[in-house]
């Protein structure tokens, strides 16, 4: 994400037996100078220190709104603005909120000199004069007053909403949505997200499979790498292994239509039947392994889940685990799926029975042990796109029950009823970490109502 980072201060002149000068500790140039240098210091560490892409573009520094027009080709360039309000008029402030651009404003009280907008941010801007919020595009959330871990958390909410708006997925057997009319929910999450959405039909990946089974390197690859995958420490094979060669040749074709497609996400739909015979497997491991290395894999297609997924797998940097709920009882509850990641801290790869798939008792699918104690964010998405719902958990056990092979119980701290209460649409995201503030920041953009569990 590029960001642009603004300077609005101004330079008042000394007039005699009058008011000449608002608050503030910049009131010269050379003020102003020292303010740039000590922002792009800070900017400096924040880079450094960001775990997800973000480049700084130069700082500016702005008095009036003419000097604006100076700034079209970073303003054009940038998906946010750190707006850092010294001074200056209303009406940059005004104009700047208006760009269409997400905008961050920063005040400072005690980390430098104190600026006139940590004074006048609310009623000045915000409320416009009035006792309610009343400019559009930017609210309460948006201001930061001092602290850069303040600053940094909006940013990485911010990085993964432009990440995820506009981005493409490939859905195999079409694009769907668990229990819904056909093509409502795909039509709401196009015009929401601005998703590209871009269907392959199973004929054309019968196809590929096909043309893949018929190049013996790439054969030999797949089996290479399935066993080099099965001598990995913590992995057990109790399946076929013809079934994990086969998904990795599998893994290979999905891998290949994503790069010509430019996307970075897939998602697979009739996975329960119609992708066995073609593939020779489940779709399970492959998108197991998928998650592993970087992109975003999903089953069933559902688009109702979906976003959630990408939303939060590009907040965090990490994998994420769609999966299925259970009922809430005693401050637990289980969540279970045939796909899960293994490397769900983004880095080590957590211990995995390689099984077949539950329903059918066919294929491969990773029984995955995660970390016990583990933070999880588990986000509730609804069926309309409206309202979605969320709450912190700790990994409390991986069960082995006869349900979907990846299985984890997680424990959480409010009611079990307030849960039961609030669980909309059906299929839950499970990721590891508390990004539970990013996501509301950014739903809010969408926007999409946020509810947090406590």
């Amino acid at each position: 994400m590029v960001v642009k980072p603004i300077l609005v201060y101004e330079i008042p002149k000394r007039r005699q037996q009058t008011s000449w000068r608002s608050w503030g500790g910049i009131q010269t140039e050379e003020q102003a100078r020292e303010e740039v240098a000590r922002i792009q210091a800070e900017l400096g560490r924040l880079e450094k220190k960001a775990d997800f892409p973000i480049r700084f573009l130069p700082v500016s520094q702005i008095k009036k709104t003419e000097e604006l027009d100076g700034l079209r080709e970073d303003l054009a360039s940038c998906q946010a603005m750190i707006v850092y309000g010294a001074g200056g008029p209303k009406a940059v402030y005004d104009k700047l909120g208006q760009s269409g651009k997400d905008v961050v404003l920063f005040v400072r009280h005690k980390s430098g000199p104190v600026y006139l907008w940590y004074e006048i941010i609310s009623p000045r801007y915000l409320r416009q004069h009035k006792d309610q919020l009343t400019v559009v595009g930017v609210d309460f959330d948006d201001v930061v007053v001092d602290g850069q871990d303040e600053l940094l958390w909006r940013l990485r909410a911010l990085c993964g909403l432009h990440n995820t708006r506009g981005s493409s997925i490939l859905a195999i057997g079409g694009a769907g949505a668990w229990a819904q009319p056909e093509g409502v929910v795909p039509d709401l999450v196009r015009r929401l997200w601005k998703l590209n959405i871009q269907d392959i039909s199973y004929e054309e990946l019968g196809k590929l499979i096909k043309q893949a089974r018929g190049d013996q390197p790439t054969v030999e690859r797949a089996k290479k790498r399935a066993g080099e995958y099965l001598a990995l420490p913590g992995t057990k094979l109790e399946t076929q292994k013809q079934f994990v060669e086969n998904a990795f040749l599998v893994e290979e074709v999905f891998a290949g239509l994503m790069k010509r497609a430019q996307s970075r996400a897939i998602t697979v739909n009739s996975c329960m039947g119609t992708i066995m015979p073609i593939a020779e497997t489940t779709a399970c491991l492959v998108l197991s392994l998928l998650n592993d290395a970087g992109y975003q894999a999903f089953c069933e297609s559902d688009f109702v889940v979906v976003p959630s997924g990408m939303l939060l797998a590009n907040i965090s940097g990490k994998p994420v685990f769609l999966n299925d709920p259970t009922y809430p009882h005693d401050g637990l509850i289980t969540l279970a799926h045939c796909t899960a990641p293994r490397r769900n801290d983004g880095k080590t790869l957590d211990p995995a029975r390689i099984r077949t798939h539950f329903e059918s008792d066919y294929g491969a699918a990773p029984q995955v042990a995660m970390k016990i104690g583990q933070v999880v964010t588990n986000i509730i998405p609804d069926f309309k796109s409206e309202r979605w719902v969320g709450f912190c958990a700790k990994v409390a056990e991986n069960p082995d029950m006869d349900i979907c092979r990846s299985q984890i119980d997680v424990r959480f701290e409010c009611d079990s009823g307030l849960v039961a209460r609030n669980m909309p649409g059906f299929h839950w995201m499970t990721g590891h970490g508390d990004y539970t503030r990013e996501l509301g920041y950014a739903l809010k953009k969408v926007p999409i109502k946020w509810e947090i569990l406590a």
